[in-house]
Formats: structure tokens, C-alpha cells, sequence
């Protein structure tokens, strides 16, 4: 291998990280709002205008700031810093990517949230990720918020996704439509975690979890409620669960170390298969699609287990009039190899096709191949 493969850790935000929704966590009160209420009015907001419910709860914020609170970045990035963590989050990163390059894998952060990213650059560990994909406002030339900059919903978060896996990570680069082959990947879904908590997370699960790489649901521990986990392993969301505890030797610790220590395994295993695919286009460069086909019917005349089957690629093989010295060599060694070719030799249409090929040849296997059709 010629570089160290990239493990991609990538998070839900609130109840996967944070055990309560960060709004919920100081910038609600601050504006006399009783929570609950916030998020009914909010939801409200949404349904009554077929508002999408981040857009939704982003203008509301904005709104009742209004002649309480200043709402600039400022603010936020205060709010965030008041986030509460859950036990072990604070150490987590630097813990897993030393056991990372301790194991030679390099390993990335990456936040994919409906939550505020301005709220998440407040907290403590915003520097620990490669990048913050959230919902974000757009701040005038004094820095008060004004507009929606960017809404993260369960939808379009798999979009993320696809720009880790491509390493084109800027929101508006449109390099992401582009075309890679499978050995381009900077991260390939094989190498990503996706670590979440609710159903608003299930697309990425999914979409991470059918191209072979590790969803991971998390509850809890103080609640202890495994109710959501349950049913997304049951529909095959997520391939494990474990608390929400990110200390020093837990579940979930542990469960991401077995997976950096296959992740290394894979892509040892990977580079030999792209290797391989290298070689096969290196030798069947410039062949034709005849040649291609050619190569193709004798193989499957060689792998022939009935006679029917026979009789069938037989009939296609004697549709062509050109062969070189070295397919008839293999197709004189199939007639005498294969019993179910053997031992229809003599038969109208294999005999035609056998004589086309044995025509001129003075081969060992050509005259046994005419002593078997003419005795």
C-alpha cells in the first residue's frame, strides 16, 4: 500500500453527541421560552406552511431574538460553548486517532448535523473535526444573522456523504457530480462510521451500511431507553448499538478499534483486487470486442457442464471464421479434456466446428481430436 487508508467518524450532533438538543441548552431560555413550547410552536410553524421544520425553527430563533437577544455569531458560538457533552467526548478524538496511527490507518471527524454549526464551533471540541456539515445563517457586516445560509435535514444529509467519500468537501463545489473510478475514492464508504441516534439519521445509516462500511446507533445510558436502536437494527439501519458513553475503555470505544483494526485488513485485501484489475487491463489492452467474445465462448465451453449448454456455445463459436494459433490450442485441449465436449465429438455440429479448427493443423491434439471424430 502506498498511503495510509482514511477512516471517516461521522456524527450526529444532538442526542449522539450532546444528550439534549443544543438550542435547548441556553439560547431557548435566554429568550424566555419555555422549551417544549418552542419546539411546539416551531413544528407548528413548519406544518402550517409546508415549511421545511429546519427552516422552520432556524426563523423562529431569528424572530424571537428580537429585542432580547443580539443574534450574531457571536452569540452563537457563546450558546455553543455552554453545550453540554456527553461523558468521555471531550478526549475521544485524540484517544482514536492515536490508536489510529498507532495501527496505520489515518482517521477524520466530521460533523453532519440539522443542528446550528455556528452553535457547534462554539463547543469545545469544534477543532477535532475535518469539517462541520450543519444548518448555518448568513451574517451581515455587523455579524447579526439575516438568512439561512445552509439547512441540513435527514434528506439531503447523505449528500455529505458523497463529498467525504470524493474529498470534495466544499458545499459548493460541483465536483462532487464528477466521475470516479472506484480506486479514486479518498474514502470509501467501506471506511466510513456513521454514529447517530434517531430516525433522522437513517438515511445516512443506510446508505453507509449497504455500501459495506459501519453505522453505529446510539442511546442513553442514563434513560436507558433502546427502543429507537432496537428498531433500526431490526430494519437494518445500523449494524451495532451501544450507550453513548465515549469514555476510556467503553463499548463503543472498543467497537470503533475492532473497526480501524479491519479497516487496515480491507484495504490491504482492497489493493491487491485493484491490482489485479490493473493487470487484467494492462495484458487485454488494445484487444477488440471480437477477441474479447472469443475468449469469452471458449471459457464458457471450457466451464461446460451438460450437453445442451455445449451444443448452444458450440453453435455461437462456429459463427466465427478466424482464430489464432493459440485459441485453437485451447479449444483442441477442451475436446480432450472435457468429457462433455469428448464425448460429443461426433456429433453433426460439433464435428463441423472441430473440423473447421483442425483443418490444416499437424498438432499432437488436433490428429487425436480427427482419430476421435472419424473413428
Amino acid at each position: 500500500m502506498n498511503k495510509k487508508p482514511i477512516l471517516a467518524i461521522c456524527y450526529d450532533f444532538d442526542k449522539t453527541l450532546s444528550p439534549n438538543d443544543m438550542q435547548a441548552q441556553g439560547y431557548i431560555q435566554s429568550i424566555d421560552y419555555d422549551v417544549s413550547e418552542f419546539w411546539k410552536q416551531s413544528n407548528q410553524l413548519a406544518a402550517e406552511n409546508d415549511m421545511d421544520q429546519n427552516l422552520a425553527y432556524m426563523y423562529m430563533m431569528l424572530d424571537r431574538s428580537r429585542g432580547r437577544v443580539l443574534f450574531t455569531k457571536e452569540t452563537l458560538h457563546e450558546n455553543g460553548r455552554k453545550v453540554q457533552l456527553f461523558p468521555g467526548v471531550r478526549t475521544w478524538f485524540d484517544r482514536i486517532n492515536q490508536y489510529g496511527a498507532d495501527k496505520g490507518v489515518e482517521v477524520e471527524h466530521y460533523i453532519i448535523s440539522s443542528g446550528l454549526k455556528e452553535m457547534i464551533e462554539g463547543t469545545e471540541v469544534a477543532d477535532k473535526f475535518t469539517k462541520i456539515y450543519a444548518s448555518s445563517f448568513y451574517f451581515d457586516n455587523a455579524g447579526v444573522a439575516v438568512w439561512p445560509a445552509q439547512v441540513v435535514n435527514y434528506t439531503n444529509k447523505t449528500q455529505f456523504l458523497f463529498r467525504i467519500e470524493k474529498g470534495v468537501l466544499n458545499v459548493n463545489n460541483q465536483g462532487v457530480n464528477s466521475y470516479f473510478e472506484p480506486n479514486q475514492y479518498r474514502v470509501p464508504f467501506r471506511n466510513m462510521v456513521y454514529i447517530g441516534d434517531s430516525d433522522t439519521d437513517i438515511p445516512c445509516m443506510k446508505l453507509v451500511n449497504i455500501n459495506g462500511g459501519h453505522s453505529i446507533g446510539v442511546y442513553n445510558s442514563e434513560t436507558k431507553d433502546k427502543s429507537k436502536v432496537f428498531k433500526m437494527l431490526d430494519e437494518n439501519r445500523i449494524k451495532y448499538f451501544a450507550t453513548a458513553d465515549y469514555t476510556e475503555g467503553s463499548k463503543l470505544e472498543c467497537l470503533v478499534k475492532r473497526i480501524i483494526d479491519r479497516t487496515i485488513s480491507n484495504e490491504i485485501l482492497e489493493s491487491i483486487h485493484y491490482d489485479c484489475i490493473s493487470e487484467k487491463k494492462e495484458e487485454t489492452k488494445g484487444q477488440s470486442e471480437d477477441e474479447l467474445k472469443k475468449e469469452e465462448l471458449i471459457n464458457k465451453l471450457e466451464d461446460s457442464s451438460n450437453f445442451a449448454n455445449t451444443h448452444a456455445i458450440i453453435e455461437q463459436l462456429s459463427n466465427i471464421i478466424e482464430w489464432s494459433e493459440a485459441q485453437k490450442s485451447k479449444l483442441f485441449k477442451i475436446a480432450l479434456e472435457n468429457n462433455q465436449v469428448t464425448y460429443i465429438l461426433k456429433d453433426n455440429d460439433v464435428k463441423a466446428f472441430y473440423d473447421m479448427i483442425c483443418k490444416d493443423n499437424d498438432s499432437e491434439e488436433a490428429k487425436k481430436i480427427k482419430e476421435i471424430m472419424n473413428d
